[in-house]
């Protein structure tokens, strides 16, 4: 079942010019990304930032790991490249943080609404539970130390753009990756779209805004 869910996720997702989605063949439950930012206005504008999304073998009942596999200054990512982000915290409330259960990982979220609220964090950094504290205070106390290093590590993620990808523009989005394979194995889930109601794309994405209320720790 998580294999088919997966698979629909990953047809649909591969449609959008604001990522790039490279599978293992060998194991859709290991994913490769490449998340892109279309706001011109944003800080991380014209980057390429790559991840690696593992999801468990009960996918949709537990949630995804995320983690950016180059470093990237921000206060809600740990060096490691790990999240501070409440989507992919384990379903059901939690005492200790505060946490409500609608703000944490469940069932009905989908890979989209993960990619998009990192998206949102990025330039909504939370900054009173910080997972890097010195990021957190250079945010607040020297805003333009804190824009160049990330405009650096910007310009550093570019290096990460494979070479048959062209990369979508806030003028052009309509620019896509070369066309994916999916035969032998992944061509077989074409008939099963209708799992859990079909397409795992709840509404159609805004890519110029990009923006939703994700909580963070």
């Amino acid at each position: 079942m998580a294999e088919r869910i997966l698979m629909n996720e990953y047809k649909t997702l591969a449609k959008e010019p604001w990522m790039n989605i490279e599978l293992n063949e060998e194991d859709i439950f290991k994913w490769t990304i490449g998340l892109i930012v279309l706001n011109p206005d944003s800080l991380y504008y014209g980057g390429y930032f790559k991840a690696s999304m593992e999801f468990p073998k009960n996918y949709p009942y537990s949630p995804p790991e995320f983690r950016f596999l180059r470093p990237l200054y921000h206060p809600n990512i740990y060096e490691d490249g790990r999240l501070c982000i409440s989507i992919l915290h384990a379903p059901g409330e939690d005492e200790m943080s505060g946490e409500l259960a609608s703000e944490r990982w469940s069932p009905a979220q989908r890979v989209e609404s993960v990619l998009i609220s990192i998206l949102s964090l990025l330039d909504d950094a939370e900054v009173s539970s910080p997972a890097n504290v010195d990021a957190g205070v250079m945010l607040r106390k020297e805003p333009e130390k804190y824009k160049s290093i990330v405009r650096s590590n910007v310009e550093a993620s570019k290096s990460d753009i494979p070479e048959d990808f062209v990369m979508p523009t806030h003028q052009s989005t309509a620019a896509k990756p070369v066309e994916k394979d999916d035969s032998d194995f992944w061509a077989e889930s074409d008939a099963d779209d209708d799992v859990f109601g079909g397409s795992d794309s709840d509404e159609d994405l805004n890519v110029d805004d990009q923006d939703t209320g994700s909580e963070e720790d």
